[in-house]
């Protein structure tokens, strides 16, 4: 029974032993994970937003991870981007990203990881229905972010924002989180780990 209370453990613990070597393979795991889902491109002629892959990689790596070492992993993307490596949509990098349309929603991610990791520390990565339940509610996260970021950056009205960065991308982003959503509870099952423990 999913709970809003006692944190359970999640994927990761339930994979591999805890310690500091193992927190920092799977916070930079994370990363590059969302590091390679970004650069699954496509760019809109319409919108300064290209479709990525990224949403999908973000909720997982949240929900796998926890709260703290997904948004820790999200936080570490968002770093090595603005260091200059090619980790951001179509390897581009640097301050201008963040600056530009796409910003918010980089920045959105951590809190989304963050938040999709709360609520698999509760129980909710261990089956579908509530899997795409705090996946769905992660995406709302990014783009309550991003949405806003976007129409400060271009200057565009509720209309222009919504159809450069909302309208185009909840198709994919539905299917994006159902993919994502179905792969914990699959996980759980094949680990045969239920465990309500904090093991």
């Amino acid at each position: 029974m999913t709970t809003l209370t006692a944190p359970r453990p999640t994927l990761r613990l339930a994979l591999a032993p805890t310690g500091a070597l193992a927190d920092a393979i799977a916070i930079v795991a994370g990363a590059l994970l969302v590091a390679g889902a970004a650069q699954i491109s496509i760019p809109l002629p319409f919108s300064p937003v290209p479709i990525t892959g990224q949403t999908f990689a973000v909720v997982l790596v949240g929900s796998a991870l926890g709260s703290i070492r997904g948004a820790t992993s999200l936080v570490l993307y968002l770093l090595m981007g603005l260091v200059g490596l090619p980790f951001y949509a179509d390897q581009t990098s640097g301050w201008a990203v963040l600056q530009g349309a796409s910003g918010g929603y980089i920045v959105g991610f951590i809190l989304a990881a963050a938040l999709c990791g709360w609520l698999a520390e509760r129980g909710y990565d261990r089956n579908l229905g509530t899997s795409v339940t705090a996946m769905l509610t992660g995406n709302v996260v990014v783009y309550l972010v991003g949405l806003p970021w976007l129409a400060q950056s271009t200057g565009a009205g509720l209309d222009k924002t919504l159809e450069w960065g909302l309208y185009p991308f909840v198709p994919g982003d539905i299917l994006k989180l159902y993919l994502a959503a179905a792969l914990l509870p699959t996980a759980w099952k094949v680990l045969g780990t239920r465990r309500d423990d904090g093991g």
